[in-house]
């Protein structure tokens, strides 16, 4: 049995992220299943450079803040060490003294051992790419002679250097490998997380794009990462220096695209680059790893490797997995809700206090269709002008829809018919906002059949196919259906008590309001309700009847039902939020302290980016004027005394002469014709 000592910013990525992927953990350690179904455990024990609070089950040993002679104690009794340098640059100096301490102690040790050095390819970053014919040929393994690093990682490549001179003294006692890993993505995110946080929030129209964006950013997914360092263990390759890059050759624009379209708005922004240094968030690292420009092929891991890959071409093509590997990871899970009950028992009230809650979407009938009408008349309009006034077939389908609606909402009064009514209803739910933090639906649907309609997909037969099972979209089926009862009598009495702004803007005149309330009565009557529909897929409605005397009043309903849906599942509060509210702050005085120092530089460093950004644009205006200024006397003087048209015809006259001495000829030019 092997041991594997990892010491990085996080070790899931290596231990939980992969060798968890394919197997189970035992009280030996964590067994994994490699590609050729050999089982093989590698107990792993390691160091978090951060107190984690975190539960590590997947880890046999963790140390925090252990001592360099401790740490070389542990180094001493495992058989893998691996050192990843790509996250924290702490870590390049504690892996020359771990490397060079190993080697220093070969004799003592009790068998071979392998270190493992998990670089960056930010050592490749100023390389000189090879040109063939037209193409640039794209960096392979056997490159890495000549790569040159980036100004802020030559330490990286001294690193490098080393660990790969003294895996070459001894080797069958003490072998080294460099992997250098593209930039890592997957599980939850690092790097990426602030185009994957700003998506979810959906609070920003357009994601940036820092710079121009064309550079091609070699990449890898945590999980395949791991894999290959799994195989360098497994196979012990000859070659010590290995690429491990996926087979996507995606630019840092297509990659915030593909963010912004599956989680967020679907539109980016280009903005100059020095803000990405405003990005309180993102690492000077992280920043100049977005920024790097290179096509690389990881030849040694295609040719030698046989890599059981999760995103083999890149996450672009493979964004849906990234995305739910993102929200599962964080806990980013949607609350999805439905909340039921007749006219005017205040569905839309606890609606509401339950979106502030959680901070979720309301969902009314009449905002949704609104926002369908809208959003088509946007089309419309859009795809006519980007077609130069001739409609699109994109526009007449548009304007095709607008007209149905316009004409369903007339002669149903306001409303449309259920399947219309279905089609805006699942559209809205289908929406990035709603599929990220998740909803509230109130008041829909009405009827069993349109809960059907709006949640129901294709049957699927059970494994033991002996009768098909029904089953409904788990992206949009509500978790939970809150369902609030009265009677007639305390209904009627509620509505005369309403404002007469109230009444009108909810439709509740008398007639209108007994109508609704006896149709709602009728639905409820019939043999299959919309409370049926959801029990019969194993969810339990919470039936609360408001008239009743042991009722709970508004606040301990909602209390009720905080307590049913449990925390909040999103990035919770900022600390400028926090602070507005505010909240106490639980945690010690020092990090009061320094989340609050945080926050002020944050505002400090805007601050003076727009002064700075403003200053220079009034300077440069001021410069523009001035310039113009000073040209027009010379601008008249050459026009008035001919000279302009005197030096043309000189410089024709020198072009025909061909003089050895250019300018004395077309000065003795001007002087013989000076006007």
């Amino acid at each position: 049995m092997r041991t594997a000592f990892c010491v990085t910013k996080s070790i899931k990525w290596l231990s939980k992220q992969t060798l968890q992927s394919n197997a189970t953990t035992d009280r030996e350690g964590v067994k994994v299943k490699s590609n050729d179904n050999v089982l093989q455990s590698y107990p792993v024990v390691g160091t978090l450079s951060e107190g984690s609070e975190e539960d590590t089950p997947y880890l046999q040993e963790a140390y925090v803040q252990l001592s360099r002679e401790m740490i070389l104690e542990k180094l001493l009794e495992c058989d893998v060490i691996i050192y990843n340098i790509t996250q924290h640059p702490d870590q390049v100096d504690e892996a020359c003294w771990a490397v060079s301490a190993l080697h220093n102690k070969i004799s003592s040790f009790t068998g071979p051992k392998m270190f493992i050095l998990v670089s960056t390819v930010m050592t490749w970053a100023c390389s000189e790419a090879v040109i063939s014919g037209e193409l640039e040929l794209p960096f392979t393994d056997d490159d890495f002679r000549r790569r040159q690093a980036h100004p802020n990682f030559k330490q990286h490549i001294e690193l490098e250097k080393l660990v790969a001179k003294l895996g070459r003294t001894e080797r069958s006692s003490f072998s080294t490998y460099i992997v250098v890993s593209g930039l890592q993505y997957g599980m939850g995110e690092q790097v990426l997380h602030l185009f994957f946080r700003m998506s979810w929030l959906g609070q920003e129209k357009e994601i940036p794009v820092f710079g121009e964006g064309n550079n091609i950013v070699p990449t890898i997914h945590i999980r395949d990462l791991a894999s290959v360092i799994h195989k360098v263990i497994e196979l012990q390759p000859k070659p010590y220096y290995l690429l491990a890059v996926d087979y996507s050759n995606n630019t840092m624009k297509d990659i915030v695209k593909a963010i912004a379209v599956a989680l967020g708005p679907g539109k980016i922004q280009k903005k100059p680059f020095e803000e990405a240094f405003l990005e309180q968030e993102l690492s000077i690292m992280e920043i100049n790893l977005m920024n790097i420009n290179l096509c690389m092929e990881a030849a040694h891991l295609k040719e030698q490797f046989s890599i059981r890959w999760v995103c083999e071409f890149g996450l672009v093509e493979n964004i849906e997995l990234v995305v739910e590997e993102f929200r599962q990871i964080r806990g980013l899970v949607p609350v999805r809700i439905c909340v039921l009950g007749p006219p005017a028992v205040g569905k839309s009230s606890l609606s509401q206090q339950i979106c502030d809650h959680y901070k979720l979407h309301h969902i009314q009938l009449t905002e949704a269709i609104s926002e369908t009408i809208s959003h088509l008349e946007h089309m419309v309009r859009t795809t006519i002008s980007v077609a130069e006034n001739e409609e699109s077939p994109l526009a007449i389908e548009a304007q095709e829809l607008l007209n149905i609606f316009k004409e369903n909402l007339e002669q149903n009064g306001g409303m449309l018919d259920d399947h219309l009514l279905v089609r805006v209803v699942v559209d809205k739910l289908m929406t990035n906002p709603c599929k990220n933090q998740g909803f509230v639906l109130d008041g829909f649907p009405k009827t069993y059949n349109q809960a059907k309609e709006v949640f129901h997909v294709e049957e699927q037969e059970s494994e033991d196919k002996a009768s098909p099972v029904p089953s409904y979209n788990k992206k949009i089926m509500p978790e939970f259906v809150f369902c609030l009862e009265a009677s007639d009598a305390f209904l009627k009495e509620r509505v005369i008590n309403l404002p007469e702004k109230l009444l009108q803007e909810h439709k509740y005149e008398q007639e209108n309001f007994l109508q609704m309330l006896v149709k709602y009565r009728e639905k409820n009557m019939e043999e299959q309700t919309v409370v049926n529909y959801f029990e019969e897929h194993g969810i339990t409605p919470f039936i609360t009847d408001i008239t009743d005397e042991k009722a709970p009043d508004s606040q301990l309903l909602m209390h009720s039902i905080c307590e049913s849906v449990g925390q909040p599942r999103n990035y919770g509060l900022s600390s400028q939020e926090v602070q507005k509210e505010g909240r106490i702050h639980t945690g010690t005085p020092d990090e009061l302290a320094r989340e609050q120092k945080e926050v002020e530089d944050a505002l400090q460093r805007s601050a003076h980016w727009e002064m700075w950004t403003k200053t220079l644009e009034e300077k440069r205006q001021w410069e523009v004027q001035q310039l113009e200024v000073l040209t027009v006397p010379m601008k008249n003087y050459l026009m008035d005394m001919n000279i302009m048209t005197t030096m043309s015809q000189g410089l024709i006259a020198c072009g025909s002469a061909w003089p050895e001495d250019p300018i004395d000829f077309l000065a003795e030019y001007l002087l013989k014709n000076n006007p």
